[in-house]
């Protein structure tokens, strides 16, 4: 049966009967997203929100459009949850602006000296310490989801099917290029960088089992891999402000 067909099969028997059969689905993109979220961020939030996309699927959902209704859903409930976090966003704009400012400090120092840029580097031209910008790093890690999704979606499995068979030769082509471009810069960062990145998000390491890895604490961990999506941002800064 086809996922048009058993979305109308479900339909028939009424909307309850569909969102009994995705409340799987709204819990396991929800524990997805926390495991990469401050601690302040509660699941059942998450949860609440995803149970709202769902409706939202359920009343949109065009089976003409191309994209399953799995696929469809899990697009609404992930948006819905991403929309409430930053609805009551954790994080100081003060941190927004410092994050930004490193992403463009590192952008300039790369395109002067056409290498990676380093910590020194970085906190010179922003003319504060070391320490002081590894402070700038440590906040600006609760907005690393939020980074990450700037640059990538990569990894989020029922997402696979989101693009409907429908779409134009021109997006495709624009999506390869892009995933392309990033595929590149992230291969192009510094190799710890490049490591931290690979293990927490294709391997799904935790902080901590990275730490012991690299055998530095959590805390490092988190300024590293903070670090390596601003340098990406700034890499990127031409698709991202596309």
């Amino acid at each position: 049966m086809s996922g048009a067909a058993m979305y109308a099969s479900v339909k028939s028997g009424g909307t309850d009967g569909l969102i009994m059969q995705h409340l799987p689905l709204v819990k396991r993109i929800a524990f997805h997203l926390l495991s990469r979220l401050p601690d302040s961020v509660q699941v059942d939030d998450l949860i609440q929100a995803g149970m709202l996309g769902l409706l939202e699927a359920i009343k949109q959902y065009d089976a003409t459009q191309g994209a399953s209704f799995d696929t469809y859903a899990g697009i609404r409930i992930r948006g819905s949850m991403i929309d409430e976090i930053r609805r009551s966003d954790w994080t100081p704009r003060s941190v927004h602006k410092k994050s930004r400012g490193v992403a463009e400090a590192i952008r300039v120092i790369e395109n002067r000296t056409g290498r990676s840029a380093s910590d020194i580097e970085v906190a010179e031209y922003l003319n504060i310490s070391l320490n002081e910008y590894h402070h700038i790093l440590q906040d600006a890690s609760s907005c690393r989801v939020f980074s990450v999704e700037e640059l990538a979606q990569s990894g989020d499995n029922y997402l696979e099917e989101a693009v409907p068979d429908n779409a134009q030769p021109i997006d495709a082509l624009s999506r390869e290029k892009f995933q392309q471009a990033l595929a590149k810069a992230i291969a192009s960062l510094p190799e710890r960088e490049r490591l931290v990145i690979s293990l927490y998000y294709e391997d799904e390491f935790n902080l901590r089992e990275i730490g012991e890895i690299l055998n530095v604490s959590e805390s490092r961990v988190c300024q590293i891999s903070t670090q390596a999506i601003l340098r990406l941002r700034s890499r990127m800064a031409e698709w991202i402000d596309e």
